[in-house]
C-alpha cells in the first residue's frame, strides 16, 4: 500500500491518478484485452447462419448463460456506482432491498415466461409478442426495446468512460469513442457465443476484483474498524452508513427510492420487464437448447445479489479508508463532487502494481462485455423489423444474413457511441452523480410500456394495437414530466421560464413506480381501445 500519495493531476475540472498506473499496469491491461478477444474468438465457432450468431447454435451450457447475464447486469455500473453511492455521505445499503424484488422476479420469468418462449422457435420475446399480437404489436416492442436499450446502456458507456479517464486522462468523449469501438469488434467477432463465453471470463475476473478490493482494505483497517468508521454524525444525529433496511412509507417520502416497499411492490415489475422482456437478457436464454436448462439459467442468477453485498462492502471500506487516510486536497473535492471517481481513484493509488491493472482491466472487460451483449440484441431486433420474420428465417440459413447482421451491429454501435456523448454533455456538465439512479430512471421510459405490451399478449382480452401504442406515448411522455433529463435539455436550450413552470406543477414520485403504474396504464389504454372499436 502506498501512504505517501503522488500530488494528484487535475485535468478539465477532474482528478486524474494516472501517474500512478505503471507500465506493468499497462501491460497487464493490455494482455488481458488480447486474451479475452483470442479466447472469444476461439470459442466462436463457424458462423454459418444467423441461429448460430445470435443464439449460439442453442448449444450452450446452462451455466455459462447464468454467468453471461450475471456479468451483463453487473458490469462496471456496479463495480463503480455501488461502492461510489456507499461513499456519499449520504450513502448506505439500502440499495440492498432491491435486490429481493430481483430475486422475485426471475422466479417468475423461469416458471411462467420461459415455457411460453419455448412454445416455438422464436429469436425474442418480441417474436413472441408478434405471434399473438400481429406484426404491429411486434414493431411496437421491438422499438420500445430499441429505444430503452440507447438510453439505458449509454450509462455503461458514460460509467466505462470514467474507468479510463482516471486512469489515463484522456478526455471523456475520446473515451467513449474507444470503448464503442472495442464492443463493436467484440460482437462483430462471434455473435453470441463470443458474447456469452467472454462474459464468464468477465464474471471470474470481476469477482476476483472484487474480492483483493475488500481483502486489502480489511487487511489494512479491520472489518470491525470499518464497521465503526461507517457509523457517523450528519446534521447532529448519528447514521449507521451499512444499514439495509428501510421502512419508511413511500407516502412520507414519495421521491426516496431505496426502501422495503419499493423493493417488494415496484422492483418486481422492473426485473420481470429486464429478465423476461429486454432482449439484452432473454437473448441468452434462447440460446439454452431445452426449457429446463434456461429455467436453471435464470433462477441462478439470482446469485448476483452476492455480488451486490460484495461492492457495498468494498464501499463501506473506502469510506473507512478515507476517513483514516484523508486524501489530498485536489481528491478529497472531487470525491465530494463525484464520488463514482473514488473507487478507481482508489485502485490506481493503493493497489500493488500489477494487481491494480489485472482489477481496472476486468471493471474495463466487465463493461464492454454488457455493450456488446446489447449490440447483438441490437442486431437481432432491427433486422427482424427490416427484413420480417419470415425472409429472416429463409435467408438465415446463409451467410448473406450473417454479414447483414455484422453492418447492423456496427451501425448501432455508432448510435449507442453518440448517445453514451449525449448523456455526457447532459450529466457530466450538470453534475449529477448518481450513476444507479441514473441507469434506473433511464430504462424507466420504456419498460412499463414493454410489460403492458407483453401482458397483452399473455392475457386473453382483446386488445388494440392502437390503443396501446397511445398508452405508450402517454407512459412515455409522464416519465419525461416526472424526471430530470428533459428540464435539463430545456435549460440548455434557453428555455428556463417553461422549465420552471413544469418543475412547479409536477409532484414528487421515485422512477421506479412507473414501472407498475405505465404497464397498467399502457394495458389500459389496450382494453379501452378494443372496446371503443365494438
Amino acid at each position: 500500500m502506498v501512504h505517501d500519495r503522488q500530488q494528484p493531476i487535475r485535468t478539465a475540472g477532474f482528478v486524474v491518478m494516472n501517474d500512478g498506473f505503471s507500465g506493468w499496469d499497462w501491460a497487464v491491461v493490455i494482455g488481458y484485452m488480447l486474451l479475452t478477444t483470442w479466447f472469444g474468438h476461439r470459442m466462436s465457432g463457424r458462423q454459418a447462419n444467423i441461429k448460430d450468431f445470435f443464439l449460439g447454435g442453442k448449444t450452450l451450457p446452462w451455466w455459462s448463460v447464468s454467468g453471461s447475464m450475471i456479468a451483463t447486469e453487473i458490469s462496471a455500473l456496479t463495480f463503480i456506482g455501488v461502492p461510489g453511492m456507499v461513499y456519499g455521505m449520504s450513502g448506505d445499503w439500502t440499495y440492498l432491498q432491491w435486490g429481493l424484488g430481483s430475486i422475485i422476479a426471475r422466479f417468475a420469468v423461469a416458471f411462467w415466461l420461459v415455457p411460453h418462449y419455448y412454445e416455438k422457435e422464436i429469436y425474442s420475446p418480441y417474436d413472441f409478442i408478434g405471434n399473438r399480437l400481429g406484426e404491429g404489436g411486434r414493431r411496437l416492442v421491438t422499438g420500445l426495446f430499441s429505444l430503452g436499450s440507447i438510453l439505458g446502456q449509454s450509462v455503461r458507456v458514460l460509467v466505462t468512460s470514467i474507468i479510463l479517464q482516471v486512469v489515463t486522462g484522456l478526455d471523456a468523449r475520446l473515451c467513449i469513442v474507444v470503448i464503442g469501438v472495442i464492443a463493436v469488434v467484440w460482437t462483430f467477432m462471434g455473435g453470441m457465443r463470443t458474447v456469452i463465453w467472454t462474459d464468464v471470463m468477465q464474471f471470474v475476473l470481476f469477482i476476483f476484483g472484487g474480492l483483493l478490493a475488500l481483502i486489502l482494505l480489511v487487511y489494512h483497517i479491520g472489518w470491525s474498524e470499518i464497521v465503526q468508521l461507517n457509523r457517523v454524525v450528519i446534521e447532529g444525529r448519528e447514521v449507521d452508513k451499512m444499514r439495509w433496511l428501510d421502512l419508511s412509507s413511500v407516502f412520507e417520502q414519495p421521491g426516496f427510492r431505496y426502501t422495503l416497499w419499493v423493493g417488494l411492490l415496484a422492483m418486481p415489475f422492473q426485473n420481470f420487464t429486464a429478465f423476461g422482456v429486454d432482449q439484452l437478457n432473454t437473448q441468452r436464454l434462447f440460446c439454452c437448447g431445452r426449457v429446463s436448462d434456461a429455467r436453471k439459467a435464470m433462477c441462478w442468477s439470482s446469485v448476483s445479489i452476492l455480488i451486490t453485498v460484495l461492492m457495498l462492502a468494498v464501499g463501506a471500506g473506502l469510506f473507512a479508508w478515507y476517513q483514516k487516510f484523508p486524501p489530498e486536497a485536489d481528491l478529497a473535492a472531487q470525491f465530494a463532487e463525484n464520488a463514482n471517481f473514488v473507487f478507481p481513484s482508489w485502485i490506481v493509488d493503493e493497489v500493488p502494481t500489477g494487481l491494480r491493472g489485472l482489477i481496472l482491466a476486468g471493471a474495463f472487460a466487465a463493461a464492454i462485455s454488457s455493450l456488446d451483449s446489447i449490440l447483438a440484441a441490437l442486431s437481432q431486433t432491427s433486422l427482424s423489423i427490416v427484413y420480417g420474420r419470415a425472409r429472416m428465417e429463409e435467408e438465415g440459413g446463409g451467410e448473406e444474413m450473417v454479414r447483414k447482421s455484422r453492418v447492423a451491429v456496427c451501425l448501432w454501435g455508432g448510435m449507442l457511441t453518440l448517445a453514451g456523448l449525449g448523456l455526457w454533455w447532459v450529466y457530466f456538465q450538470n453534475k449529477d452523480s448518481d450513476l444507479i439512479g441514473l441507469a434506473f430512471g433511464m430504462v424507466a421510459y420504456t419498460y412499463g410500456p414493454l410489460l403492458g405490451v407483453l401482458m397483452a399478449a399473455l392475457l386473453p382480452w382483446k386488445i388494440s394495437t392502437g390503443g396501446l401504442v397511445a398508452g405508450t406515448f402517454v407512459s412515455v411522455g409522464l416519465v419525461a414530466w416526472f424526471r430530470p433529463e428533459l428540464i435539463i435539455v430545456l435549460e440548455s436550450l434557453g428555455w428556463q421560464g417553461f422549465a420552471a413552470s413544469l418543475i412547479d406543477t409536477r409532484p414528487k414520485l421515485a422512477s421506479e413506480w412507473f414501472f407498475p403504474l405505465n404497464a397498467a396504464l399502457t394495458y389500459a389504454c389496450g382494453l379501452i381501445g378494443a372496446k371503443m372499436k365494438q
